[in-house]
């Protein structure tokens, strides 16, 4: 695996974390599901820069 493949697939990893936390709060969680949903948006965020890197590292 070269590192574009690696970046590919934590891009993907951390965008499969991020629904399943978003659908925790949304779903299970009502009480702190703000809480949930501000982590999810945070793996969003960071798949988005894993994303950025690809060809650039």
């Amino acid at each position: 695996m070269n590192k574009n493949t690696v970046l590919s697939l934590a891009t993907y990893i951390m965008i499969f974390v991020g629904i399943g936390m978003i659908a925790l709060g949304a779903f299970r969680y009502d009480e702190v599901g703000w809480g949930f949903a501000a982590v999810g948006i945070g793996f969003f965020a960071i798949a988005w820069v894993f994303n950025a890197l690809k060809g650039r590292v």
